[in-house]
């Protein structure tokens, strides 16, 4: 029988079992020559990536590189790794995990070179996989989301001349998704053991400074989601809080959720039917995006009118036939509605759906939120430049 790894690595924490080894590849290393600044070339030397393929009938063409957690000093490999692997696979994402140097073999830069050329591998390797090299992201747990946030911070856009031609291409994630992060390493609210295990008992300063995330986000810092939860007394929710600021003060985009309920480290929250609905609340945040897909979205605007009357209060929305492509949607106000660029229908084919908000009145009415048209009963191409469109709706 092929074993999956060396008998070396299956004794590593980081592994635990060999269950984990993907029969379809073997992992890639990430220097076949020898990582730099490498202090032997054991396992624990080597970095490396676990692929996840998605299924060629689903693929939509986007990866994320997952940093599992555990302080900088093990990787809780399972449950912030290979199952969040297979869940974005589920949903036609590539995925791929990463096992970084850790302490007190290693310490920065090792682990922030270690996800750089990660991101620079799948995005050399982009066409291999089927994949949009513009929609590859970086995706992190506790400390292994604040390996992602440093990611997200620091990056180059590649050497055109180097001889290697994974350094090529550029280590920015397209995006990030920062899971109960670590972010801070000066604050009071960070967490030591990160700290302690990345930079040693007494860092500099200037050092702790560059490396703490929410002093490093700039314009190019890409569009983050967060999660964390007000119970987290390992990583305080403060870390999230501090990073989605400072997004907030250079204008990157940014989606945060903050749950009351919950410890640190929970994973996909398999048992918990509230908590878990961060996959979805990220899931929808990513088609919103764009990120499923690679579309065009263009403006729109125009009036909606009932039996011949402006419609008062009511929400129109655009629904292309693709399931990763994001659905536009815009409030109607006294029968009208626009949508800029940014925020309009994709380019295409799109079903046109209304939905009345009930009526505008000082007092309570018998009027409730309801569809106004029927599935596929309205369609609209939408062009590349701009679009008017009006939709004359009949009650009967």
């Amino acid at each position: 029988m092929r074993l999956c790894l060396l008998a070396a690595l299956l004794t590593s924490v980081t592994m635990g079992s060999p269950r984990y080894c993907r029969a379809e590849e073997e992992p890639i290393l990430l220097w076949p020559d020898g990582a730099p600044g490498r202090a032997g070339d054991d396992a624990g030397d080597k970095p490396w990536l676990w692929a996840y393929p998605a299924a060629k009938e689903t693929a939509c063409g986007t990866a994320v590189v997952i940093c599992p957690g555990g302080g900088y000093a093990i990787h809780a490999v399972d449950h912030e790794g290979t199952q969040v692997a297979r869940w974005l696979n589920s949903f036609g994402v590539t995925a791929f995990v990463l096992k970084y140097r850790l302490a007190p073999r290693y310490r920065h830069p090792a682990p922030l070179q270690d996800v750089q050329r990660a991101l620079q591998y799948v995005r050399s390797h982009a066409e291999k996989y089927g994949l949009s090299p513009k929609r590859i992201g970086v995706m992190g747990f506790s400390a292994g989301g604040h390996l992602a946030s440093t990611a997200a911070t620091h990056f180059d856009d590649g050497k055109a001349d180097a001889a290697d031609p994974v350094a090529r291409v550029s280590s920015r994630p397209d995006f990030a998704v920062l899971a109960y992060p670590v972010i801070t390493l000066t604050e009071s609210f960070g967490h030591g053991g990160s700290k302690r295990n990345l930079l040693g008992d007494n860092p500099d300063p200037e050092l702790a400074k560059f490396l703490s995330s929410e002093q490093q986000v700039t314009p190019r810092t890409p569009p983050t989601f967060l999660f964390h939860t007000g119970e987290d007394t390992g990583v305080p929710v403060e870390n999230s809080l501090a990073f989605y600021a400072a997004c907030r003060k250079h204008k990157v985009p940014a989606e945060l959720h903050i749950y009351e309920f919950g410890p640190h480290g929970v994973g996909l929250a398999p048992g918990d039917p509230a908590l878990s609905t961060w996959k979805e609340r990220l899931h929808d945040w990513l088609r919103t995006s764009g990120l499923l897909a690679d579309v065009t979205r263009a403006p729109v605007k125009g009036r909606v009118t009932l039996d011949g009357a402006p419609i008062k209060w009511a929400q129109i929305r655009f629904v292309p036939a693709s399931k990763s492509a994001p659905i536009a949607f815009a409030p109607v106000r006294n029968g009208a509605y626009s949508l800029d660029a940014a925020h309009g229908p994709v380019v295409g084919t799109n079903s046109v759906e209304v939905i009345s908000m009930g009526d505008v009145a000082p007092q309570p009415t018998t009027k409730d939120s309801q569809s106004l048209t029927r599935p596929g009963q309205l369609m609209l191409e939408v062009r590349s430049t701009d679009n008017a469109a009006d939709f004359e709706l009949k009650s009967k």
